[in-house]
């Protein structure tokens, strides 16, 4: 079954970056899509990059756009998302998810499924 797990959420202070990690347990990446997707209390929750099964393309969302960046590391099975200049309005609770169905690069949550538990980031002074 596929499973999926974030790890790496924390504080940091505007301008800082942070760094986390979608874990891909008991498959293989390449099998599918992944997107990062991000929530807050009393918000839908809304995509923010996705990388393709191969890898080799990404998509990202206005917010992410020139800051974030997402990409596969296959040797550690894992989805990374680089995130710099982070400022309060990045604060949320961060998901990875699987891109199960429809057009991944859309970063519709209907078309994700195998959600991670979540992982909270804190971007404050």
């Amino acid at each position: 079954q596929l499973q999926l797990s974030e790890l790496g959420g924390g504080s940091v202070q505007p301008g800082g970056s942070l760094t986390l990690s979608c874990v891909a347990y008991g498959w293989d990446l390449d099998r599918y899509p992944i997107g990062w997707f991000r929530q807050t209390p009393g918000k839908e929750r809304v995509g923010i990059a996705a990388v393709s099964a191969s890898g080799s393309r990404t998509t990202y969302t206005d917010p992410a756009k020139g800051r974030f960046h997402i990409f596969k590391d296959f040797a550690r099975n894992r989805v990374f998302l680089q995130m710099n200049g982070l400022e309060p309005e990045d604060t949320a609770i961060y998901y990875c998810a699987a891109g199960v169905r429809g057009s991944y690069a859309q970063l519709r949550t209907d078309d994700y499924d195998n959600w991670g538990q979540g992982t909270q980031v804190n971007v404050s002074s």
